[in-house]
């Protein structure tokens, strides 16, 4: 089939199904990825330019073979995420992979702003950086765990401590058995918070955000059923923070972590300076329906427009929303979860004990019904964990541990691979055939990065007993 081709008769290699068919290495993704060549529906897409190289940015790399990877392989996951913006549901992307703590890939491309399906075709648009913060949604989960299990570490408090120890009146309706290890692994049974906690006007006044905690009401014994907490477990995490130390999660997390490994960003909202700065989410794709409007609708607490309008309003990026309103970029978060990668330490600078790091992704959750996503999950405490079969992060990385955002946001470490990854994007579909460029995205790098020897922190998901036992 020859080339679809632009202005001018210049050729797309982006659209071309030689390459891609070349790509996905069988019948049955080359036949899904053939069905999706034409763009989605005009309905929630934005304006894919037909020269890439207007809207793309790409950051120090080494090459692929010094890090004794396959050229063309690695190539391939980028030309994945070349398919993945030309489906129109992205407005930015950025890409940070690291092979053996050296990054391999680090690039950008779309916009930051101005290029979302309901902004006008000649307004001014902004060419989203590799340095630009964009919100990752649900992947901040990770990174307040992190905190927790940061000040379990200096004994300010224990992963078994109730969280009406810290609370008082957080004891309500039964919830006086609730630890903060059950809200970490998402068995508190109070997944689901009212509307009123994603009131923007009430994020500066935590006694209010406290009120809404203790009047939630059980809807499972603690620690019974998996149920995901979509926001619920942060604003209980960082209150338990804020009791124990005396100082807001943000001011903890940039003191114990992101200043010592030097981070810009990779925080709980940013300040009122910046908020021009960060990249503008949209809705994209069909409009989600019934049963999964409705699913989302529970977890979330509102709509996915809704949610999506929350996360674009200044109140929102600069306050503090611990599940969801990370501010980051593709190479900072990689850089994160390079650091859990190496038990702790990055750049030769420790923030956790390597300890810290294996307990945080030990698995705490087998293959159970999530009751809130519907669907069979591993966590560990704070962290979504790989799988030998199909999992959040790709196929056949059992021991890769890491956290998805709403809704095409990907972070996670896989020490058998010896990776590091961050696929950070602004589009929110839901329904869209550009799944299957997604699913493709995440076959390349399992092909791109093949296992490597086992490393020493390869048993981060060992449980301590069966780690002694085989030592």
């Amino acid at each position: 089939m020859s080339a679809a081709r632009g202005p001018g008769g210049a050729p797309d290699r982006v659209l071309r199904v030689g390459p891609a068919a070349e790509f996905s290495r069988g019948m049955s993704m080359d036949l899904l990825y053939s069905m999706t060549r034409a763009p989605v529906p005009m309905l929630g897409r934005c304006r894919v330019p037909w020269h890439l190289e207007e809207v793309r940015t790409i950051g120090h790399e080494v090459p692929a073979r010094s890090v004794g990877l396959d050229t063309k392989a690695v190539a391939r996951v980028w030309e994945a995420v070349e398919a993945f913006y030309h489906s129109g549901v992205h407005p930015a992307i950025q890409l940070c992979i690291r092979r053996g703590g050296r990054v391999v890939l680090h690039r950008a491309l779309g916009h930051a702003s101005g290029n979302g399906p309901t902004d006008p075709p000649d307004g001014p648009k902004l060419k989203v950086g590799l340095d630009t913060p964009i919100n990752i949604f649900s992947a901040s989960k990770a990174i307040a765990a992190m905190v927790i299990h940061k000040l379990d570490e200096r004994r300010a408090l224990h992963l078994e401590d109730r969280v009406c120890d810290f609370i008082p009146g957080f004891e309500r309706y039964g919830k006086h058995r609730i630890t903060l290890r059950h809200v970490l692994a998402h068995r508190a049974g109070i997944p689901n918070l009212p509307v009123d906690a994603l009131d923007l006007e009430i994020l500066d006044q935590p006694e209010k955000i406290t009120e809404i905690l203790c009047d939630a009401r059980l809807q499972s014994r603690p620690g019974r059923l998996l149920a995901y907490h979509a926001v619920s477990g942060g604003f209980v995490l960082a209150e338990v923070v804020r009791r124990a130390t005396g100082h807001d999660i943000r001011e903890v997390l940039a003191r114990e972590i992101l200043d010592p490994l030097g981070f810009q960003w990779t925080n709980f909202g940013v300040k009122p300076e910046d908020v021009g700065r960060v990249a503008v989410n949209a809705v994209t794709g069909p409009p989600p329906f019934p049963p999964i409007s409705g699913m989302m609708q529970r977890a979330l607490g509102t709509d996915l427009q809704h949610a999506v309008d929350l996360s674009n309003d200044p109140r929102f990026i600069t306050g503090i929303i611990p599940s969801a309103n990370v501010m980051t970029n593709a190479f900072e978060l990689s850089a994160f979860y390079q650091c859990l990668l190496d038990e702790g330490t990055l750049g030769g600078v420790r923030v956790f004990d390597p300890t810290t790091v294996r307990h945080a992704t030990t698995e705490q959750s087998y293959m159970e019904l999530d009751f809130t996503l519907i669907a069979p999950l591993r966590y560990g405490l704070g962290f979504m964990l790989g799988n030998e079969g199909i999992g959040p992060f790709g196929y056949d990385n059992p021991l890769a541990f890491g956290h998805i955002g709403l809704s095409n946001t990907f972070s996670w470490a896989d020490p058998e691979r010896d990776i590091a990854v961050a696929l950070v994007t602004t589009g929110k579909p839901v329904i869209s055939l550009s799944a299957v460029r997604l699913i493709q995205f995440l076959r390349a790098v399992g092909n791109a990065f093949p296992k490597v020897l086992q490393r020493r922190h390869a048993r981060l998901h060992v449980a301590p007993e069966e780690s002694s036992a085989t030592a």
